[in-house]
């Protein structure tokens, strides 16, 4: 349970000094400004001071009360609602917004039924919904994308569903119904995938937690954006693919599989008989489930059915934009996704209400005379959830294996890649805002010196900066090699930098009907503290990347990274392999951030403002943006082209020990003769030393 709040005040003054801390710092105050340049900052300094003062934990808490008044799963009636609510939001304060639709192939549910058949002739039904839950719109729990199926055979316990637990299991699960618990890793398709490919005719998977009677919705695709248009957004009247189409059956996986509760799951798995649970299970299993002796096969027999249907959706991203003045041209992006597998008071509305109060405090700055250098765009994403496939929680992905598909970011960016491409300053995502204590951050490297100074509102006198450290192993800030937001198809597909926070390690009500304003209140954030800091964060790192003359980007932090990652490289590759092409491109590298951060010096040392000096600030600029795109390869990732990010991306393999380098970890993770593996490594990290020389060139600004 999180840790009681303090009170409004307390925490807007701790946040608003060590916000303006951090205001601060990237002034870069180490020359004394001249009166012109004095007036702006201080202009500036004003107004960040009043979008502080200017939060409300009331406010928050009736947007927040109102997006969960009703389930708005993606293509329903109700999910229009909320996306027409959004709109409405942002119309009432003044903002020039519109939307934008997309047609996406989506999955729901018609029937399904489990039921344990005892040998005595016993039969007894398993219940597969939330009890007491009010309100007859939630769905069902369901898979998105199951294929509908039945199974009728001897129930048998598979651990995580990793292919160690069937090598530890070593009893014949053909046929078998698999009972799988949620974690390590493995997405939801990984899962029954591999069950599919060891026999097992049906899947049930459970998530251990507080709340027993919870069940966890989710998706079990494998794919990006919407399956009927890979790698091309998918507008009316717009090309799909056939359902038939191999491009579109590969995504889905070969047998059916349900979500259950954890009182079902243990009330199936106190029934098993058969060979013991392997020991090197059990470290792992918590409190509730330390009774479960047996594995199976059997005896208990599961009867399992499923229907589900396959519909055409019309999905609504909700965009605001508020123009630059001197920069229109130049846009930093502000994400959330909208919809929810229920009422989604945590995921994902918690980061929808603080998106709206940051809203409504930039127009309230607009009222009193501000308007941004650069365009401010708010954007409110529809059918992220039928793309999440990753474990439960957002800790729990950090490093881990995750696949997803973020249907309306993911569309959005398809559509838009050559503008994203020449005009995106940055993007900045929230999922859940506030599921618990603690503030997690994951960023691309040259924006670390924009998140270091804030404080904790959770502790009295700790920096988050300290948190971070002692929550994270010493890792301060995260990065983004996982791909469990809509933050991806930015990142990983358009090379736009980009931040991820939120607050809490994980919560027990994920996905499922209880995920409600009730557990807000009296769980997750009491006094929408949480949500009021995340908002504060989220929206003064927007007014720097919009309003500063020059962007706050630091790439000697990114050549740190890289250099880091080359030595923990060359430690798994136990030196074997040579890194010198990464080696050298790193090197340029440090020369052009080196030889950038003199240049910004000199431009700050300079408060003309004729037109060579803007120009040459505007040249700095479009550098400082475009620099991350260079880790972008055309080719893609091998066996995963849609990714094209050579340093940051999701990993092929579980197993593998990396979270950077993502091509690079895929060939060392091969199975197959060591030659091979060999000059696939190597061509892997020419790849990466290539990706590496483009970005130092395009940050130097000069053709070779």
């Amino acid at each position: 349970m999180p840790r009681s709040g303090k009170p409004t005040c307390t925490l807007l003054f701790i946040l608003t000094l060590s916000l303006l801390a951090l205001y601060t710092t990237h002034l870069h105050h180490r020359h004394p400004p001249s009166s012109a340049a004095k007036n702006y900052r201080n202009t500036l300094l004003y107004y960040r001071n009043t979008f502080l003062s200017a939060a409300s934990n009331y406010t928050v808490a009736a947007y927040l009360r109102h997006l969960t008044l009703r389930p708005h799963l993606a293509g329903t009636p109700l999910s229009l609602s909320a996306a027409l609510y959004v709109q409405t939001q942002f119309q009432s304060l003044g903002l020039t917004t519109h939307v934008t639709n997309f047609s996406a192939l989506l999955s729901y549910p018609a029937h399904s039924s489990l039921s344990a058949h005892f040998s005595n002739g016993t039969v007894l039904p398993i219940p597969l919904s939330e009890p007491s839950v009010a309100g007859n719109d939630i769905v069902m729990p369901y898979h998105a994308y199951s294929p509908s199926g039945a199974a009728y055979g001897e129930a048998v316990f598979l651990n995580y569903g990793r292919e160690q637990d069937y090598r530890a299991l070593g009893v014949e699960v053909k046929g078998c119904v698999g009972l799988v618990r949620r974690g390590s890793g493995m997405s939801r398709h990984e899962v029954v995938a591999s069950a599919a490919a060891h026999g097992v005719s049906a899947v049930l998977m459970y998530t251990e937690g507080e709340f027993k009677e919870g069940v966890e919705r989710g998706t079990v695709m494998n794919g990006l954006g919407d399956p009927l248009s890979p790698g091309w957004a998918g507008i009316d009247g717009g090309e799909k693919l056939d359902l038939n189409d191999p491009r579109v059956t590969e995504k889905f996986p070969g047998v059916p599989s349900l979500p259950v509760s954890e009182a079902a799951a243990e009330s199936i798995l106190a029934s098993l008989e058969g060979a013991r649970v392997p020991y090197e299970w059990r470290e792992s299993f918590k409190s509730g489930a330390r009774r479960i002796r047996r594995v199976g096969p059997g005896p208990i027999l599961l009867n399992f059915t499923y229907e589900g249907e396959l519909k055409m959706a019309t999905i609504h991203n909700v965009f605001a934009v508020i123009k630059g003045s001197d920069e229109p041209d130049r846009s930093v992006l502000l994400g959330n996704h909208r919809d929810a597998w229920t009422y989604g008071a945590v995921d994902p509305n918690s980061g929808t209400a603080a998106l709206l109060d940051i809203a409504r405090r930039f127009a309230l700055l607009m009222r009193l005379g501000w308007n941004p250098r650069r365009t401010i765009v708010l954007c409110s994403w529809d059918a992220e959830e039928f793309g999440m496939v990753g474990p439960q929680g957002l800790v729990q992905l950090v490093g881990g294996l995750l696949w997803d598909t973020k249907i309306g970011s993911t569309e959005w960016v398809e559509q838009n890649l050559v503008n994203l491409g020449s005009k995106a300053v940055a993007y900045l995502n929230v999922d859940c805002a506030a599921q618990g204590p603690g503030l997690f951050i994951s960023a691309t490297p040259q924006l670390d010196d924009l998140l270091v100074e804030v404080k904790d509102p959770d502790s009295e006198n700790a920096r988050l900066y300290e948190r971070w450290t002692a929550a994270n192993n010493g890792v301060d800030i995260q990065r983004l090699s996982r791909v469990d937001s809509d933050f991806a198809p930015f990142l990983q597909h358009a090379g736009v930098p980009s931040v991820d926070l939120y607050f809490g390690s994980d919560f027990p009500v994920y996905h499922t009907a209880f995920d409600s304003y009730d557990w807000m209140i009296n769980f997750g954030d009491p006094l929408f503290q949480r949500h009021v800091a995340v908002a504060g964060i989220w929206g003064l790192v927007a007014l720097h990347l919009a309003d500063d003359s020059i962007l706050p980007f630091n790439y000697l932090s990114y050549a740190t990274e890289l250099q880091e990652y080359k030595n923990v490289l060359n430690t798994l590759l136990e030196e074997t392999i040579s890194l010198h092409p990464i080696a050298a491109a790193i090197q340029e590298f440090i020369i052009a951030a080196n030889e950038t951060e003199e240049e910004i010096k000199k431009l700050r040392l300079n408060n003309n403002l004729d037109e060579s000096t803007v120009l040459r600030r505007r040249m700095l600029n479009d550098r400082l943006m475009l620099t991350e795109r260079g880790f972008l390869d055309l080719e893609g990732l091998p066996g995963r082209q849609w990714f094209k990010h050579l340093i940051y991306g999701p990993r092929g393999n579980t197993e593998s020990k990396m979270a950077f380098f993502p091509g690079i970890a895929d060939a060392m993770s091969r199975r197959t003769n060591e030659k091979e593996k060999e000059a696939t490594v190597r061509h892997e990290i020419w790849r990466v030393a290539r990706a590496i020389q483009r970005a130092a060139c395009a940050l130097r600004g000069e053709f070779t």
